[in-house]
Order: C-alpha cells, then sequence, then structure tokens
C-alpha cells in the first residue's frame, strides 16, 4: 500500500499517465479526444467523473458511457558520465471507465463512477544502476465515485459525492548498491498489499449564461492512504546469513497523500457544428513532503524525502459534428512536473510533457454511438538527480538524463435513452 502511496502520488501528478506509465488518465474518449478537457462540456455521462454538476444538463433520461484503452509506454534513463544507461520494461496497461447517469425529474439526478486513474507495471533491468531505489512497481487502483446533481436553475447547477478508493501494489528494490548474499544474490525487499481503502469527495457547479457558453468548476479532495500494520508484507530476500536474523519477514506501516485538484473551464460554441473547450487543473502536489515507511526490524524507518512542488495543466479540444453519423475530436495540453531539482527518483521520472490528442464518435444510431481517441505523451527530456537516499549515514546522489514518452489508444460506447 504505501507503495501503492508512493507511486500514485508520484504519478498523480496530474497527467502523463504516462510519466514512467502509473497515472492514467484515460477518464472517458470524448472528452480525451478534446484534450481531457471536460469540467464545462455537457456531451455524455462522462461528465460524471469531468463536473457531476453537468449531469442535469444531459438530452435523455437514462446516459451511459463505458470504455477502455491499451498504454503502451517507455522510460529511458542514461548517464553519459559514467558511460551506462538502461530502458525500462513497461508492459501494456490497461485502463477502462464505466459512467452512468439517471434523470429522476427535471432538477435532480444521479451518476455512478468507475474509473481506474493508476493501474500498470514498470521493470527496470536486474540490477540496474538505481537499483537501491527501485527495480519494479506494480498498481492496480479502483475509484468508485457516486454523484448527486442538483439544477438550481436554469442557468446554475451543483453536484458531487463521495469517492471511494480501493488498490494494490507490489515494489521491489535492492537494499543497498553492494549487499548479496554469499552466492553474489543482490539483498532486496518487496513490499506487497492489496485492499487498501481510502475515502474522498468531488463537488462541481456549472454556470450555463447562454446557451453556447457554459463555465464550470471542479475540486476533487486529497485522499489520504494509510497502510496499517497487517495490511500488506514485507519480503526480505537474498540476506546474507550473518544478517538474516536481523531482517525477518514481516508488517509495515506507512501513510500518503493523494494529492487535491482543483479544475476551471469554459467551453462556447462558435457554430451550430462546433464546440470548443478549455480547461486549467492546478494540483496541490505540496501536501506530498516524503514518503516514509516503518518496517518492524533492523531496517526500521526508511525516509524518502520528495518536496514535490502544486503544478498546472494548460488544457484545449475541440470537436466538429462532421454529418449527422460523424464528430471529429482534437486537443492538446501542457502538463507541468511537480518535481524539485534534486528530488528525481526514478519511481516514475516525471518531466514536463506535451500531449496531443484526437478521435471521433460513430453514431449507430439515436441510442447507440462508438468512442474512439488515441493520445501521445511526448516528455521533455530532463537531466536531473535524486539527491537524499541515504546510507551507512553517507547521503548519495542518483542522476542521468531520463527521456518518456507514450502512446494510448481506446475504444468505447455510449448510450442514451
Amino acid at each position: 500500500m504505501k507503495k501503492l502511496l508512493l507511486v500514485l502520488t508520484i504519478a498523480f501528478s496530474a497527467s502523463v499517465m504516462y510519466a514512467g506509465g502509473y497515472r492514467v488518465g484515460v477518464q472517458g474518449h470524448k472528452q480525451l479526444a478534446m484534450g481531457h478537457t471536460g469540467v464545462a462540456v455537457v456531451t455524455s455521462a462522462e461528465s460524471a467523473f469531468f463536473n457531476p454538476a453537468g449531469l442535469v444538463y444531459l438530452d435523455g433520461e437514462l446516459n451511459v458511457s463505458l470504455g477502455a484503452a491499451v498504454v503502451m509506454s517507455n522510460t529511458i534513463y542514461q548517464n553519459r558520465e559514467f558511460g551506462y544507461s538502461s530502458e525500462a520494461d513497461n508492459p501494456i496497461g490497461t485502463p477502462f471507465y464505466a459512467y452512468g447517469s439517471y434523470k429522476i425529474n427535471d432538477w435532480l439526478s444521479a451518476g455512478l463512477a468507475v474509473y481506474t486513474p493508476y493501474g500498470s507495471r514498470v521493470e527496470w533491468p536486474s540490477d540496474w544502476e538505481g537499483s537501491h531505489l527501485v527495480n519494479e512497481i506494480e498498481l492496480s487502483a479502483i475509484f468508485v465515485q457516486p454523484t448527486i446533481a442538483i439544477k438550481l436553475s436554469d442557468k446554475l447547477s451543483i453536484g458531487g459525492g463521495p469517492i471511494y478508493v480501493t488498490g494494490a501494489v507490489n515494489f521491489n528494490r535492492n537494499l543497498s548498491r553492494s549487499l548479496t548474499d554469499e552466492a553474489g544474490n543482490r539483498s532486496n525487499v518487496t513490499i506487497d498489499a492489496s485492499g487498501i481503502n481510502a475515502w474522498g469527495y468531488s463537488i462541481g457547479a456549472m454556470f450555463r449564461p447562454t446557451e453556447d457558453i457554459n463555465l464550470g468548476f471542479n475540486y476533487r479532495s486529497k485522499i489520504n492512504m494509510d497502510v496499517e500494520r497487517g495490511d500488506g508484507t514485507a519480503d526480505f530476500e537474498n540476506i546474507p546469513g550473518a544478517l538474516a536474523g536481523s531482517f525477518p519477514d514481516g508488517d509495515f506501516t506507512s501513510s500518503l497523500p493523494l494529492p487535491a485538484e482543483l479544475t476551471f473551464g469554459a467551453s462556447f460554441k462558435p457554430s451550430e457544428k462546433w464546440l470548443v473547450a478549455f480547461d486549467y487543473t492546478r494540483t496541490f502536489w505540496d501536501a506530498y513532503k516524503s514518503l516514509d515507511v516503518q518496517f518492524f526490524n533492523a531496517a526500521g524507518l526508511s525516509r524518502n524525502p520528495r518536496n514535490y512542488k502544486n503544478s498546472s495543466i494548460y488544457k484545449i479540444g475541440a470537436q466538429y459534428e462532421a454529418t449527422q453519423k460523424v464528430i471529429v475530436r482534437a486537443g492538446f495540453y501542457y502538463d507541468e512536473s511537480p518535481i524539485r531539482d534534486g528530488f528525481f527518483a526514478p519511481e516514475t521520472p516525471r518531466p514536463d510533457s506535451v500531449n496531443f490528442t484526437a478521435g471521433f464518435s460513430y453514431n449507430l444510431n439515436s441510442k447507440w454511438a462508438i468512442d474512439a481517441s488515441v493520445l501521445y505523451v511526448h516528455s521533455n527530456e530532463v537531466n536531473n538527480s535524486y539527491d537524499s537516499f541515504v546510507e551507512a549515514g553517507e547521503r548519495l546522489s542518483f542522476g542521468g538524463d531520463y527521456k518518456s514518452n507514450a502512446l494510448v489508444a481506446g475504444i468505447g460506447v455510449s448510450y442514451k435513452l
């Protein structure tokens, strides 16, 4: 769980599902194709995630959106000074979402959102130069969010509800840069936990001054993920015989905040066929000061400073109704990294990124439509280091050049009755 937290918070930097493969920003193919805008857009049940206040303005009594995607990413590390490099093995991830909303009456709607903002796996080569920081991370997390939307007037609505999170994580790293057993196998620890649960909430509002202009905001609260004794296990392997008694397998505890997010946005229709949207998201990463893990053996307390800073995402997207059956979309967003210089850990290399999106919907009939999207994530190459690893009382730095990118493609269906 503690790993879950680590990965979540490192990756939740708001965007790149991408940055190393943990934050999976596929919360709806319609909105992803429009640059992942949506806080001021009313098109489908995807509003259950982007801004639940928009549910009361949907056409029809029942709206449903279902979808999944594949995430293909790669991360390369290189240290030119010492002449070594490594490439992470990032198996394909498969995020999904399911949204539904029901109009109870003209002023009240209820909805449910189920989505996977985290869920993939990254493996660095065995005994790579950063193995004392991370070898492998595997993460899965499911968010369940029931919502209520209330129309206060024809121009103003509010909405929101609780968020329930359940997740699992597996993380492995070597205990030090050189410790081995008698056969020369590197000493390492694997942390494994599942069924880690936490609660948060989401609230939003939407203002429609005219039929062609929407303004919206959505706030998603900080979620504290706490690992208590008994929630998971720490498995110590390849410990030399003289030290084996000091490193028995056992429990661990940890706590980490998933930062709050605040999004403002606007959309407008310059013509009957066009829709343009702008979103701005601020992620309050300053809540992530350190990832501390308490082992109950000779490993003791592991302190891992992060000292993140707040970061922003700037998004723009558009859709065009080409025909009665085909709607095409495209978008772009720029995602700032929350990582300060000297705190760049390889669990999820997370530089600034530029993101290009596109997609379409094909209306099969008046009720059913097929939705598709594609996203290309290009992270700027960065030279940085992690300077807070301490071994034998000595602070050691690990750094180099990191470069990563990702391609995400997905398909889904939407239904309106």
